[in-house]
């Protein structure tokens, strides 16, 4: 599968010419090529974790053959259990028509459940849907939120979306300090992200770039302290 969903056509790459293209996040998966067998039995006795998992070795071809309408039927087993990661990804089916009839309406609402349960892929995914108008009325505060919401739990596509929102100045006021400071969060995982943000540093005045200084600390912070499991 390709890694994103292609941007909007007119979005224009650049800051100093136009819009910063946002991204979408592909399907994500951790079996094991060695366990299909297993992940088979435990499937057709309806676990739902085994049934996401089977459903992604049929997706990846890990273990067995690529086959896409295999993966659609056990994501959707899972899904329907209410499994996260299989709700993003049958989403995904849905919106890139993969083993099963392109349907972007269908893709949001799985987006939806996913994200609702707090996955993060699946809010930023959502975020893109709100954002490009897929599947979706294009709303730019509410891409915002979902983006953040993912971004605010180190989710790198996310962030770097959000870094596009304040740069662009589409669902937030535009604030440039604010943009470097999410590119920068985004930057050690996502080489997009880092190019954007040494673009950005051309066009920041020393207070700026002490203010994003200061701003990606308590990013930082933020995103520690929402990563640390709560105490009773």
């Amino acid at each position: 599968m390709k890694r994103f969903l292609s941007a909007v056509s007119n979005y224009i790459t650049g800051l100093r010419s136009g819009l910063l293209p946002r991204r979408a996040a592909a399907p994500k998966g951790g079996a094991v090529p060695g366990r299909f067998l297993e992940y088979k039995a435990k499937a057709e006795q309806g676990d739902a974790e085994a049934q996401f998992n089977l459903g992604f070795c049929y997706d990846d071809g890990r273990g067995v053959r690529k086959d896409y309408g295999e993966a659609v039927k056990w994501y959707r087993k899972a899904a329907e259990q209410n499994f996260a990661p299989a709700q993003f990804n049958l989403g995904y089916c849905y919106a890139n028509g993969q083993g099963v009839r392109k349907d972007k309406e269908e893709a949001v609402e799985w987006y939806r459940k996913a994200a609702e349960q707090n996955y993060t892929p699946a809010q930023s995914n959502l975020g893109w849907c709100y954002d490009n108008g897929e599947g979706v009325a294009k709303d730019y505060v509410e891409a915002v939120k979902w983006y953040r919401q993912a971004a605010e739990q180190g989710h790198a596509e996310a962030q770097y979306n959000l870094g596009c929102g304040y740069a662009n100045g589409q669902g937030v006021a535009r604030d440039k300090v604010e943009a470097y400071a999410w590119f920068s969060m985004a930057a050690k995982a996502d080489a997009d992200a880092a190019e954007r943000r040494n673009l950005l540093r051309k066009e920041l005045t020393p207070k700026q770039f002490t203010d994003a200084q200061k701003r990606m600390k308590e990013l930082r912070w933020q995103i520690a302290a929402k990563s640390k499991p709560s105490t009773p």
